[in-house]
């Protein structure tokens, strides 16, 4: 019983659900909106931060987005 719960995979681990043109398109757009922080003044420069977001996903090659759909932009192993 015990080997069981050990062999089954855990459901919060990260599984890559994002696939190479996905990835590149996600970093490339992370970076243009992450710069917009240089080019715009004021308060609403924050915003530009929120480009961490797609940074990140493509990264890492996971997003929490697509887990509650079962989208996976990657290709199967």
């Amino acid at each position: 019983m015990l080997h069981l719960l050990f062999n089954q995979k855990r459901e919060t681990e990260m599984e890559t659900n994002v696939g190479g043109v996905d990835r590149g398109l996600r970093i490339i757009a992370g970076l243009v909106i992450l710069s917009l922080f240089f080019f715009i003044e004021g308060p609403h420069r924050w915003w530009a931060l929120i480009g961490f977001v797609p940074l990140l996903t493509g990264v890492i090659g996971w997003c929490p987005a697509y887990v509650p759909f079962g989208i996976k932009t990657c290709k199967s192993r």
